[in-house]
């Protein structure tokens, strides 16, 4: 699923899964050897939008998902080099061994869902004065968002940001990363002493961008975030809609707010409160090979599942600092909303 969340007031705007429940796979693989749809160029395809059974083999067999090196710089390297040798550089979808296509409904390729997700977006907020978007480092969910875009891009109105950040760190690692941050900031705090914890963070932010690395085939520039944090202790960030006309504090600023934290944290929040979503169990015992073992039988349970928790984080459940929903931040509800008037709610005929 690909999912969008406010980072301030962490409401969700939207989380689409890459599934269509409406469809029979047998009836369309059948279908498709009847027209010969498999041996069209996917682009003049029927069945373009989905993915059937010889194409999913195959790519599984090509997947070349990369394992974290540890290296932060060299997993964005890598992730690079990964979607260049694609066939399709923006399709970013590699099932591996231990995944399988469901057996009701079908399974769309990523790059349907990510586009329909962001004109999703632009007609949703179409009347927001500025937009940032902060995404993964995925080539299709770059694609989408400036595709979507484009005209508010070329207006000044929209930005977008890749941010990465270094996932397999232990507390320890994290714990020396922050303190080498604080003295780092406490130091140039020492010899400019007009200058607030903040400014010295946008001060070396600066000096970051200065020193911003080409990172991949096509030369895009990262800069790497000088303060480290528990849920962020080393990130990257690289501005995907530079057109060099920023002040230098400006995007010092925008970098610096850089952050996947809003939609990470609802992502955790959907493991740990849907038990079907669960990460896998694996063990010793079965050779690597993963159980997952509350997985839905029926995977159009699942959007049903997503659409009631985004409801739920949205308008029921109360933040311990403010004791405000995000709705209630954003202005759309004067309170958190209760259990039953969403399960009963009903709408008013006209």
């Amino acid at each position: 699923a690909v999912a969008s969340a406010d980072n301030t007031s962490q409401y969700i705007f939207a989380m689409h899964l890459n599934f269509d429940p409406r469809l029979d796979p047998v009836a369309v693989e059948t279908d498709a050897a009847e027209i010969n749809d498999i041996d069209q160029p996917i682009p003049y395809r029927k069945y373009a939008r989905l993915w059937m059974e010889s194409d999913y083999l195959a790519s599984m067999a090509a997947s070349k998902k990369s394992r974290p090196s540890g290296s932060l710089e060299g997993d964005i390297a890598a992730t690079y080099s990964i979607s260049e040798k694609r066939e399709d550089v923006e399709s970013s979808d590699e099932p591996t061994g231990d995944e399988k296509l469901p057996d009701r409904g079908m399974q769309t390729h990523s790059e349907y869902t990510l586009y329909g997700h962001f004109l999703y977006l632009r007609h949703l907020l179409g009347s927001v004065e500025k937009l940032r978007f902060f995404l993964d480092q995925d080539s299709g969910m770059r694609a989408a968002c400036l595709a979507a875009f484009q005209e508010g891009i070329r207006a000044r109105r929209v930005d977008a940001f890749y941010v990465r950040i270094n996932k397999v760190m232990t507390v320890d690692q994290k714990r020396r990363l922050i303190n080498e941050s604080k003295k780092a900031i406490t130091k140039v705090m020492k010899e400019n002493p007009e200058l607030s914890r903040r400014e010295a963070v946008l001060l070396l932010l600066r000096q970051g961008i200065e020193r911003s690395k080409l990172i991949g085939k096509w030369k895009d520039r990262w800069v790497f975030h000088p303060l480290a944090k528990m849920n962020e202790p080393e990130k990257a960030m690289c501005h995907l809609t530079d057109f060099g006309d920023l002040e230098p504090d400006h995007a010092a600023w925008l970098y610096n707010r850089a952050s996947l934290h809003g939609v990470d944290s609802y992502f955790n929040r959907v493991r740990r409160r849907q038990s079907l979503l669960e990460r896998s169990i694996s063990s010793q015992a079965n050779a690597g090979r993963v159980w997952s073992g509350y997985a839905p039988y029926n995977p159009n349970q699942v959007q049903k599942l997503l659409d009631i928790l985004r409801v739920v984080q949205n308008y029921v459940l109360k933040s311990d600092k403010d004791s405000k929903t995000p709705a209630m931040r954003l202005g759309l509800a004067k309170g958190p909303v209760k259990y039953e008037d969403i399960l009963y709610f009903t709408r008013a005929q006209e």
